[in-house]
């Protein structure tokens, strides 16, 4: 079928960062909490192929937590260890490939974010650089560095399992306050030794992260890393506070191995310092030079945190101001959250400039597998 002239420079094939993709459309990655015991099952699998048979390029998964006792911050997120978990993803896998698309699984660590209270009858306590919460409250102890070098080769071992069932490529999840990004983050990282300090200090655990999933992936599979400015309790939050900083926090991590960088913002649209228009992909593709994936609000009316207010959901908004900016180069790919949860054939109807079929998003959409 023809492409809308519309949305054309959405569907025109990305290669780059050793990566291969039929358009620049990608699934974001979304908790959805469906994996009883860790393991996801043939629900989940249909779930990521209806996106794949409808023309999604990439489907990042929703977060899987890494081989670590306090990984999770939830219950039903699934796992990306053990036999059966592992035999979930593979599934998964199959099934998307069959509907011609490709897939990465985010691989994960929530760090302080878990709380004791969920889990009554864990002994696994929340953990972090520091022991802060994104709050400041002491909550646990300061890892050691023997604790973080075995975190970082259970980061390793996913990236590797990831390869061994066939994803094609990995994303490391360094954002929105969780375990790597409360490294990045002052606040939460008060640590003197190797890995505390400066801005390009606090990158270390992640790029000894990153280090070791390129020794263990090899020099050709893609490897994709999310971070972000803003966290769950303070949305103004910056970890480079203009372009300079932000050169300086990006230079290691690029050095290190990353592919692509998915710069996680709530609205796109915003320009991400003073003096220019570009967003945090634009900026991050440009002082990187590797491929950049913009995410935040694309096609609604409404930011992810109106979910918290009774009633609200989302209406199709349009992309013009999206494709111009993808048609100048800005970024390279368009991360899909809500908008592809409740819609499957989301990358389809915009495709085929079926706008008026487009399914809004609602809140109770967040309770099923569509």
């Amino acid at each position: 079928m023809t492409v809308s002239n519309t949305a054309a420079a959405l569907f025109k094939p990305f290669e780059g960062g050793r990566l291969k993709l039929e358009n620049r459309i990608v699934m974001a990655p979304m908790t959805r909490s469906f994996s009883p015991t860790g393991v996801p099952g043939p629900d989940v699998a249909g779930y990521y192929r209806r996106r794949a048979e409808n023309g999604v390029g990439l489907i990042i998964t929703e977060g899987t937590v890494i081989n670590h006792p306090a990984a999770a911050a939830d219950h039903g997120v699934p796992h990306f260890y053990g036999e059966e978990a592992l035999e979930g993803w593979a599934r998964v896998v199959r099934e998307v490939h069959e509907a011609g698309g490709k897939i990465a699984p985010q691989i994960w660590h929530t760090g302080t974010a878990r709380e004791r209270k969920k889990f009554p009858d864990s002994n696994a306590d929340p953990i972090g650089p520091s022991g802060l919460s994104l709050t400041g409250e002491q909550v646990s102890e300061p890892l050691t560095v023997e604790e973080i070098r075995g975190l970082v080769q259970a980061y390793a071992q996913a990236a590797a399992d990831a390869k061994s069932v066939g994803f094609d490529a990995v994303e490391i999840h360094g954002a929105h306050g969780y375990l790597i990004d409360q490294f990045f983050w002052d606040f939460t990282n008060k640590r003197t030794d190797e890995y505390g300090g400066d801005l390009v200090g606090r990158t270390r655990f992640a790029v000894e992260i990153i280090e070791a999933v390129r020794a263990a992936v090899g020099p050709d599979f893609p490897i994709i890393f999310r971070f972000s400015q803003w966290k769950p309790v303070n949305y103004g939050a910056k970890l480079a506070a203009n372009p300079e900083e932000l050169e300086r926090f990006l230079a290691p991590l690029s050095a290190a191995g990353v592919d692509i960088f998915h710069a996680s913002t709530r609205r796109f649209w915003e320009p991400e310092f003073e003096g220019s228009d570009l967003n945090l992909a634009g900026w991050t593709r440009k002082l990187t030079g590797k491929p950049a994936i913009t995410v935040g609000s694309i096609g609604l009316d409404s930011d992810f945190t109106s979910l918290f207010e009774e009633g609200k959901g989302g209406q199709y908004a349009g992309i013009d101001n999206l494709i111009e900016r993808l048609e100048h180069g800005e970024f390279d790919l368009v991360a899909v959250g809500r908008a592809l949860l409740t819609d499957p054939a989301w990358a389809a109807k915009i495709r085929n400039d079926r706008i008026e079929e487009l399914q809004p998003f609602k809140r109770e959409d967040l309770a099923t597998l569509s």
